[in-house]
């Protein structure tokens, strides 16, 4: 029996999308649109309510797909014997099997600050290629921006100290995990746990001691002493798994070396403030004390207004889920279709769904090193003022990477300066402020005039 890890590898990776995207193409494959021009925007309408910002993350591994999507024999021939395709032409397979995505892709850079209705990625290319990528671009994008935001908002609420990812256990996934901590990287994480995210990214790895660890021993402190000989310059030592307190006063009188503590139940704030003042006494001022458990942003805030003596936080599944915030409302929109050369706009009035026509740019005004305001314009206008620049950039050109990717550290530089450049009341966990993005007159001119004739 052959087990099956059911992640998508290069033969399933154009089967990794919902069946609604390859009825679509079906259609438009047989109506004999297959290359008919289309510029698709993926936003969100509106930000979670705990967000007044977000962090772009996720577009590498979203270009990785548009990329390289393609159906095998074996995935053409599933499709063919799905009762919903018995009546579609065999050719639409036969394009399957040559299937390779030829248009444009443009993107916010990943690590940029970005808002509601404003597009994150735009796809232009054949409506049939846009449409079979829709799936799985949403869905790399929302996980890995969601979790990015997360991680900005914690090492905000730390205030300089060390956060760790610790979250790959909870992930709902073990690729989400990896995902995770790509994503928690970028929004400001100092490391991660997870050992494939280290392998892969260079990403910083950490990792201590587990309960079971202590647990199998007959005694604490042969725990203690083992793991510090096989680790002897970095032995964090987990001392909660009977009594905290008692398992620090054990630790010190081993009267050996250690960098530092953990700290991963009870009251962990209080237990930090008592764990200082007997390693102080102990001489030990140059010990550590990292804190875990069901750790989040205000918890960390409460912390850091507290001043307690913590150096840093291992967090986990509140982190790797956004839990507050697991999702937001990414949305996928056609807003142009090209017919002999001319430009189409498209749009939909659906209440609380409106959508506005035509491929845009974002241009963001920024004075004194502080973002003011952000401009939304259809792609050929010229914004108001030269003080603004633009967002989205080129990264796809016919098919073929035009723009040279940064690794995770430039991506992660490129966040730290948007975040510097973010107004300060936005950063507050409990912000009411509304970042102003504002959309031209002459998109708001076009909405007002399509919806007047189409309803």
């Amino acid at each position: 029996m052959t087990l099956n890890p059911l992640f998508p590898t290069k033969e399933t990776l154009g089967l990794n999308t919902d069946l609604y995207e390859l009825t679509m193409a079906a259609a438009y494959f047989e109506s004999g649109l297959t290359d008919q021009l289309a510029t698709f925007e993926l936003y969100t309408r509106e930000l979670p309510k705990t967000r007044s910002f977000l962090i772009a993350a996720g577009l590498e591994q979203a270009l990785h797909y548009a990329l390289n999507a393609r159906f095998s024999d074996e995935g053409i021939e599933y499709l063919k014997n799905l009762q919903v395709f018995e009546s579609v032409d065999r050719g639409f397979f036969d394009y399957l099997k040559d299937f390779r995505f030829t248009g444009d892709i443009w993107a916010l850079p990943e690590g940029t600050v970005f808002f509601e209705n404003e597009p994150i990625l735009q796809v232009c290319a054949p409506v049939i290629e846009a449409q079979i990528i829709e799936t799985y671009l949403i869905n790399t994008l929302n996980v890995q921006s969601m979790v990015a935001s997360k991680a900005t908002r914690m090492c905000l609420a730390a205030k300089g100290r060390k956060v760790v990812d610790f979250g790959s256990r909870r992930a709902h996934g073990p690729q989400a995990g990896v995902l995770a901590a790509r994503a928690a990287f970028i929004g400001g994480c100092d490391g991660t746990s997870n050992v494939l995210a280290g392998h892969e990214l260079g990403i910083p790895v950490f990792g201590t001691m587990a309960h079971s660890f202590v647990q199998f021993f007959d005694h604490e402190t042969d725990a203690f002493q083992q793991f510090q000989k096989v680790f002897p310059d970095n032995t964090i030592l987990l001392v909660d798994t009977y009594d905290s307190i008692r398992g620090i006063e054990k630790a010190l009188n081993l009267n050996m070396d250690f960098r530092g503590i953990r700290l991963d139940s009870g009251d962990v704030g209080e237990l930090a403030v008592t764990g200082r003042k007997l390693l102080d006494q102990a001489g030990r001022q140059d010990a550590l004390i990292f804190v875990s458990g069901n750790l989040d942003e205000q918890k960390l805030l409460y912390f850091s207004l507290r001043d307690l003596p913590i150096d840093g936080y291992g967090v986990g599944t509140d982190l790797v889920v956004s839990a507050d915030a697991p999702g937001c409302d990414l949305v996928y929109k056609l807003v142009e279709t090209t017919d002999d050369g001319k430009r189409v706009p498209k749009f939909k009035a659906s209440e609380e769904k409106v959508s506005y026509p035509y491929r845009k740019q974002i241009f963001r005004k920024v004075k004194n090193e502080v973002m003011e305001e952000d401009l939304v314009v259809g792609w050929d206008e010229v914004p108001d003022s030269s003080d603004q620049t633009p967002l989205l950039r080129q990264f796809l050109a016919s098919g073929r990477l035009v723009s040279e990717l940064p690794d995770i550290w430039q991506i992660k530089e490129t966040m730290q300066q948007q975040l510097s450049r973010l107004p300060t009341p936005l950063k507050h966990l409990h912000s009411t402020e509304v970042y102003p993005v504002r959309f031209s007159e002459q998109l708001q001119e076009s909405l007002k005039k399509l919806t007047a004739e189409y309803t």
